[in-house]
């Protein structure tokens, strides 16, 4: 068995509530060379709205031909916690068919929440790493993707997000990933630190914790609780297999009932050698090509080899590698032990 180790609360779930959100826009990158939208219709009613700004009104039916312009999708992440002020790093992408980004200026645009709010102003240059060049003839040269790019402290945070924990009855902590075992050992922890009682495992992810109301007392709560030490539980046995790239990974947990296997290959050989027949001179024949093929047939056999009840990770690798099993043929001889019942353990295709 694998010796038992103590993770920081902290490293194996997180708070509820205090989370990552997620912020799109709609924009318009200007100050490109002639590798824009030129006439996507969105992008050219965006730069009719971008010059009636400042009081330009393009006539109707008059066609900007905003090469120079792309329409483009701003995402950013938006921390817990964040405030009016701070800034945040924000990707550009291209909409429609515009070449390249490289060069270009975001104009000013809002980021809006899920909830349709505006949470943050983004503009600047961007830093596209991407290079692309076309050739009169057509040809042309891509490297990377030119079409996307990076502003950093590209956006202006304008309203923060109420995570709520500071008037909620309790401070939920939940797990990344459901242990009934862990999550139990996760409350006594925080029992024997703050007391019996106050903290209940109310379902395999969730910890409940009673803590005094106010932000200020349960944020130096909080940091106290994440810093306390829990030996989370083994985790169960698992084989994770990648059928297309023929990787197989095996934890420590899998173990292996008493079995015998025999793994062999038959490979089959076809040989296409055509031969020329040429007739002899003046015999009015016609020279033909005759096939001739070679069928060779190569059995490699392999010894039979024994697991003993309760072969650990290190046996099964060691016999595997005795008899020389490529990876997928390990992934074959792991399913034929799961079928045989001599596996206890998730097999996992990808």
């Amino acid at each position: 068995m694998a010796p038992a180790h103590a993770d920081r609360i902290k490293d194996i779930g997180q708070w509820q509530g205090l989370r990552t959100n997620q912020l799109t826009g709609y924009g318009i990158v200007v100050g490109l060379t002639g590798t824009g939208d030129d006439s996507l219709e969105y992008a050219t009613q965006a730069m009719k709205g971008v010059a009636s700004r400042f009081g330009l009104q393009i006539p109707p039916g008059v066609n900007p031909a905003t090469k120079n312009a792309a329409a483009v999708l701003i995402t950013a992440d938006l921390p817990a916690f964040a405030k009016p002020g701070q800034v945040l790093d924000i990707t550009v992408s291209a909409l429609g068919k515009a070449k390249s980004l490289r060069g270009g200026t975001l104009i000013m645009a809002p980021l809006i929440g899920a909830d349709g709010q505006i949470y943050a102003m983004a503009q600047g240059n961007l830093a596209v790493g991407g290079l692309g060049i076309s050739a009169q003839d057509g040809s042309n040269v891509i490297v990377n993707v030119p079409t996307a790019g990076r502003i950093p402290n590209g956006a202006t945070v304008e309203k923060s997000v109420d995570a709520g924990f500071a008037t909620a009855p309790t401070i939920n902590f939940n797990l990344g990933e459901a242990d009934l075992t862990t999550v139990q050992r996760v409350a006594a922890a925080i029992n024997r630190f703050m007391g019996p009682g106050h903290a209940e495992a109310i379902d395999a992810t969730t910890v409940a914790i009673s803590a005094p109301p106010g932000a200020e007392s349960r944020t130096m709560l909080m940091s106290q609780l994440e810093d306390l030490d829990v030996t989370p539980a083994d985790a169960p046995a698992r084989v994770v297999v990648n059928a297309r790239t023929g990787t197989v990974v095996i934890n420590g947990a899998v173990r292996i009932a008493p079995a015998a296997v025999s793994h062999g290959k038959l490979t089959v050989k076809v040989d296409e050698k055509p031969q020329v027949s040429q007739p002899a001179p003046f015999s009015q024949g016609q020279t033909a090509v005759v096939p001739n093929s070679a069928i060779s047939i190569d059995e490699k056999s392999s010894p039979m080899f024994e697991l003993g009840g309760g072969a650990s990770l290190s046996d099964i690798v060691k016999a595997v590698n005795a008899i020389g099993a490529s990876p997928a043929d390990l992934v074959a001889i792991l399913e034929a032990l799961k079928q045989a019942g001599a596996m206890k353990a998730d097999l996992i295709i990808l």
